[in-house]
């Protein structure tokens, strides 16, 4: 029984001692960490070779003795993911947040309100993602952006802002700014444009007439902004502002132009000494009167039986009292022949013979006398709209559109005439 039982015990040992194996792994690693690295392979493929006893000194890190080892060799920084650059980041522009109090801030509303300001700074204001791509896709100069959402800026040429301030603000502050009733959340303060160095599209300078367009006395915004955008959709080759007329980078002017500041060539605030430098040779210049006593003085009863005169009744030198005393100057300098004599004609009969420029006057002044001086001496005449017997004049930019749009249609037809009868040749 004895040897039956020692047999058991025997067969129940275990032939080999059990090793525990975290016991064995955590003497591994432990042993794996005072080990010091014979080579050192880094990202670039050098190889650097260990002294023993390197990396031993204490407070010493592996990382840090591998750095020492090769100094020479820049390790790359990694960047993480969710701080790597964006394509408009990596062009290396950067904007800034407005703080309270910004003086840059301040400025805005200056150039807005005070015309002696923009042309002494010779700076602009423009507002409205259109508008601003239509300056810079004719070559204007951008100094300052202030924007409320980075989307708006991101949208315009990442060359065009290059050296340009960028002011991210609060939508409140635009909306404080502005004098439209849904602003657009961008503004931008740019460099007062020189026509003879912007770039005009190539549609618009292809399409351009011999037709000019002279404006004298026009002090509404709404109505030189509608004119200068007909001058564009006629394809006028020039505009010429007189001394007296509305600043043409107003922003009610630009916002009624709808870019055409940008397709057509404006020269702003002109002595009548100096019109003639820009008129072509050969330029006769025609005068759209509104109907006041200048056309009246040399108006034949033909004309006025047509009804191509207003009511001298409802003319506006006879709206307000003090008014008549320049009516009746006006009559007695006709009478004498002081005032220029100037043919009246029909505005849809021919008169694009030769390169022409059209005079139009404002509403409350009317055309100057150096605007008839001028037509009587390139040989002009007098453009009369028919309107019914007692109605008053057109609005100016009603009637700049009608005659501008009449010249074009002129010239259309002389145009084709001309390519006809070559033709046939």
């Amino acid at each position: 029984m004895a040897a039956l039982m020692q047999r058991v015990g025997w067969a129940t040992r275990p032939l080999l001692p059990v090793v525990q194996t975290w016991d064995f792994d955590a003497r591994r690693w432990v042993r794996a960490l005072r080990r010091s690295p014979v080579k050192v392979l880094f990202p670039s493929g050098q190889v650097v070779d260990r002294k023993p006893g390197a990396g031993k000194q204490p407070g010493k890190q592996p990382g840090k003795a591998a750095a020492q080892a090769g100094p020479h060799v820049q390790r790359p920084q990694q960047v993480p993911p969710s701080q790597t650059p964006s394509t408009w980041e990596e062009s290396g522009l950067r904007y800034d947040k407005a703080l309270p109090g910004d003086k840059r801030l301040s400025n805005v509303m200056t150039i807005v309100r005070s015309r002696p300001f923009r042309e002494k700074q010779g700076k602009i204001l423009l507002e409205g993602r259109r508008l601003i791509a239509d300056a810079l896709k004719a070559g204007a100069v951008p100094k300052v952006f202030f924007f409320s959402r980075l989307e708006y800026i991101k949208e315009l040429p990442l060359d065009k802002l290059k050296g340009v301030s960028l002011i991210k603000v609060k939508f409140e502050d635009i909306k404080d700014w502005s004098d439209l009733v849904t602003p657009q959340g961008i503004m931008g303060i740019f460099a007062k444009p020189d026509h003879v160095k912007m770039a005009y599209p190539e549609t618009q300078l292809h399409h351009s007439l011999p037709l000019l367009l002279i404006c004298d006395n026009l002090r509404d915004p709404g109505n030189l902004g509608t004119i200068l955008r007909s001058a564009a959709g006629a394809g006028c080759s020039k505009v010429l502002l007189t001394k007296g007329c509305v600043d043409a980078w107003e922003p009610k002017v630009l916002r009624a132009g709808m870019g055409a500041h940008f397709q057509v060539p404006i020269i702003n605030n002109l002595d009548w000494e100096a019109v003639p430098n820009y008129l072509p040779p050969d330029t006769r210049v025609y005068v759209a009167d509104n109907c006041g006593l200048y056309a009246q003085a040399q108006t034949s009863n033909k004309a006025s039986d047509y009804g191509w005169v207003c009511d001298r009744q409802l003319s506006k030198f006879h709206k307000y009292e003090e008014e008549e005393a320049e009516a009746e100057d006006l009559e007695t300098r006709a009478s004498k022949g002081w005032l220029p004599e100037l043919e009246v004609q029909s505005y849809d009969l021919d008169w694009t013979e030769a390169p022409a420029a059209v005079v139009i006057g404002g509403e409350t002044h009317g055309v100057s006398l150096e605007s008839l001086q001028l037509a009587e001496s390139t040989g002009g005449k007098r453009l009369l709209i028919p309107v019914v017997p007692g109605v008053d004049s057109l609005n100016s930019a009603m009637a700049a559109s009608i005659l501008l749009f009449e010249g074009k249609r002129q010239l259309r037809l002389r145009a084709e005439h001309w390519s006809r009868d070559r033709s046939y040749h």
